[in-house]
């Protein structure tokens, strides 16, 4: 993989840190099924602790013989949350309505789909 490919996906994956540390601000939680029921301190802590084994298998994933499949599954994922932010812009508990939240999902699913088309053609 070429320098640029993989600068241009750290920049991603950092527009994907980024948007989760702004998730927390907005209590993201609130849309997700499971953690929308639950108090506002208790599903904060579980919705924050479970970043951590996500980041840890990401950054373990990247670091190993599979960094090539990890690109590709996480561009995947990138494309695919940008597009559910898309569908849940309207829900009433959505707190991502606002440019600087949008600054990191959306360009996440785009540059996503960049790398994507780049992999393909080198």
């Amino acid at each position: 993989m070429s320098d640029f490919l993989l600068v241009l996906f750290l920049f991603n994956l950092s527009l994907f840190l980024l948007h989760e540390m702004d998730a927390i601000r907005h209590s993201e939680w609130r849309l997700f099924i499971v953690l929308k029921d639950m108090e506002d301190s208790k599903a904060y802590k579980v919705f924050t602790f479970i970043h951590l084994p996500m980041y840890t298998i990401i950054l373990a994933l990247l670091f190993s013989d599979y960094q090539t499949i990890t690109f590709w599954v996480l561009d995947l994922f990138f494309i695919i949350h940008a597009v559910l932010h898309l569908f849940f812009e309207k829900h009433p508990r959505n707190g991502f309505k606002n440019t600087f939240s949008r600054a990191f999902i959306y360009p996440m699913g785009i540059v996503a789909a960049i790398h994507v088309l780049l992999m393909v053609i080198n």
